[in-house]
């Protein structure tokens, strides 16, 4: 059965680890494979690794860094980053990695979806969504290629397709609160939540624990990921990076969980 999980998301650019403000402004905060390290021993739930630079500068996904990542991981990871064939999805899990993401490649070529699947399961494909708000109460997007690129895709009903296609999983990510700490978009994840059936991992505006907590407590059982808050503290967001105890997170859960 599913339960509530809390997901570091972490971004590599230029080999580095890296945090964002809105896709932008990326600020080097360290070693990705450290940045692992750290994370295996705090025992969290499942680790979302994202390329940023491999699908806008149209690469493959980077193939031994996705092994060092895999052979230090000792928790469900997630790996997305210039994946654009079936082929390619089926090496990534082959070195070890639990759940390929795929973002613009969904919008270019749906049909990749059903045949990563079919290849690897559906429970081995993500679909991130990155979205941004319109003029319009209500009115979202959903942008490619780190945001840059205009899709004219309403988000929940590409949602509905995603899921008809085969994924396992959505990713939604909003650029609007990226980085900016003051808590998730709670609109875009309910109407997200209406559309699909499959499991939602939410992504963007985390600042804090009870970010999290109202997460669950709004919306029930999903992934509730974050990049700044586990590694960033304090309000002059020093690099170190956190995470929840397991006392502190079951608390958080089954204060918050919807029942």
């Amino acid at each position: 059965m599913l339960r509530p999980r809390i997901i570091p998301c972490l971004l590599i650019h230029e080999k580095g680890l890296v945090k964002t403000v809105r896709f932008s402004e990326p600020k080097y905060v360290g070693d990705p494979i450290n940045a692992v390290r750290i994370f295996n021993e705090k025992e969290v739930d499942e680790l979302i690794v994202l390329d940023i630079d491999a699908t806008r500068e149209k690469r493959e996904p980077d193939y031994k860094m996705i092994s060092y990542l895999a052979e230090e991981c000792r928790m469900p990871l997630c790996y997305g980053g210039g994946v654009t064939t079936s082929d390619q999805v089926k090496k990534i899990i082959g070195l070890g990695v639990e759940k390929v993401a795929i973002c613009a490649a969904a919008i270019n070529n749906p049909n990749l979806i059903t045949e990563a699947a079919n290849l690897v399961g559906n429970q081995s494909i993500v679909v991130v969504l990155d979205v941004k708000r319109r003029l319009f109460p209500g009115k979202y997007e959903v942008m490619i290629y780190n945001g840059t690129k205009s899709t004219g895709k309403c988000p929940f009903e590409f949602a509905r397709e995603v899921e008809r296609l085969g994924a396992g999983e959505i990713v939604i990510n909003s650029i609007d609160n990226d980085g900016v700490m003051k808590g998730y978009d709670h609109l875009l994840i309910e109407k997200i939540r209406k559309s699909i059936q499959i499991p939602l991992t939410v992504l963007g505006g985390a600042g804090s624990l009870s970010d999290i907590g109202l997460l669950f407590q709004k919306h029930g059982t999903l992934g509730g990921a974050a990049g700044s808050l586990f590694v960033f503290k304090g309000q002059y967001k020093a690099v170190l990076i956190n995470y929840p105890n397991r006392d502190e997170k079951d608390n958080l859960i089954i204060q918050n969980a919807i029942h």
